[in-house]
C-alpha cells in the first residue's frame, strides 16, 4: 500500500511540475513570437513611411536600423518589467500561503483534499494523499494546487526579455533588408509582400500557441500589418 501511494504521489507531483514548466516555456515562446511580430510591423511601418517621403537609401537604412534597436530595447525592457512583476507576485503568494498554513493548517489540508477529489481521486484516497503530501512539503504542494506555482522555481524575467529582444531584431531584419536590397521600382511593393508573408506566419503561430482560430489570427495580423504600412506611407508621402 505504501509503494502504491508513493507512486500516486509521484504522479501527481510530476504532473504539476510539468504543467508549470510548460507554462514557463510557453511564456518565453509567447515573448519571442510577439517580439518578432512587433519587429516586423514596427520597422516595416518606419521604412515604408520613410520610403513614402521619397528619402534616400541611406535615410531608409538609418531609420530602419534605429527603429530596430529602439524597438528591441523597448520590447526587452517591457518584458523584463512585466515578468519581474509576475515573479514578485509569485513570491508574495508564497509568503501568504506560508502564513495560511501556520494559522489554518486543517483548512488548508481540507482544501487540498477537495482539490484532489476534483482531480478524480476517491475521498478516502484524496485525504490520504493530501495528508502525506502536507507532511512532506505543505507549502510546496498547496502552492502548486492553489496557484500553479512551484516553490523556488519562479519565472525568470531575463528569459522573456532576451527572447523578446532577439526575436524583435530577427523580425525587424526582414523589412529592413527588403527595403534595402530590393531594387526600384519594386522596393515598396516587394517589402509589403515580404512583410505580409511574415505576418501570416506569426499570426498563425500566435493563434496556434493560444489554441485559437488560425484563420482569424492570420487575418487579424495581416490587417494590423497592412494598416500600419498604409498609414505610415500616407504620412510619409504627405510630409515628404
Amino acid at each position: 500500500m505504501k509503494s502504491l501511494t508513493t507512486a500516486k504521489h509521484q504522479t501527481l507531483s510530476q504532473r504539476l511540475i510539468q504543467k508549470f514548466h510548460l507554462s514557463e516555456q510557453l511564456n518565453i515562446i509567447r515573448a519571442g513570437v510577439l517580439g518578432a511580430n512587433d519587429g516586423i510591423v514596427s520597422v516595416a511601418g518606419i521604412v515604408i513611411g520613410v520610403a513614402g517621403a521619397q528619402q534616400s537609401q541611406t535615410a531608409l537604412f538609418i531609420a530602419g536600423i534605429s527603429g530596430m534597436f529602439a524597438g528591441a530595447l523597448s520590447m526587452g525592457g517591457g518584458e523584463y518589467i512585466s515578468v519581474s512583476t509576475q515573479r514578485d507576485t509569485q513570491k508574495t503568494l508564497a509568503q501568504q500561503q506560508s502564513e495560511n498554513i501556520k494559522q489554518h493548517y486543517q483548512t488548508e489540508l481540507q482544501a487540498l483534499t477537495e482539490h484532489y477529489e476534483k482531480e478524480g481521486l476517491t475521498p478516502d484516497l484524496a485525504g490520504e494523499v493530501a495528508e502525506q503530501l502536507m507532511n512532506n512539503n505543505a507549502l510546496g504542494v498547496t502552492l502548486k494546487a492553489k496557484n500553479n506555482i512551484e516553490l523556488q522555481n519562479y519565472f525568470n524575467p531575463w528569459h522573456a526579455a532576451i527572447s523578446s529582444f532577439c526575436s524583435f531584431i530577427l523580425g525587424a531584419l526582414l523589412p529592413l533588408l527588403s527595403i534595402t536590397f530590393i531594387p526600384n521600382p519594386f522596393k515598396v511593393r516587394g517589402t509589403i509582400i515580404a512583410v505580409m508573408l511574415a505576418m501570416i506566419f506569426t499570426g498563425y503561430t500566435s493563434a496556434m500557441l493560444g489554441n485559437s482560430n488560425r484563420l482569424k489570427g492570420v487575418l487579424r495580423n495581416l490587417l494590423v500589418g497592412l494598416g500600419t504600412m498604409l498609414i505610415t506611407y500616407l504620412i510619409g508621402g504627405s510630409l515628404g
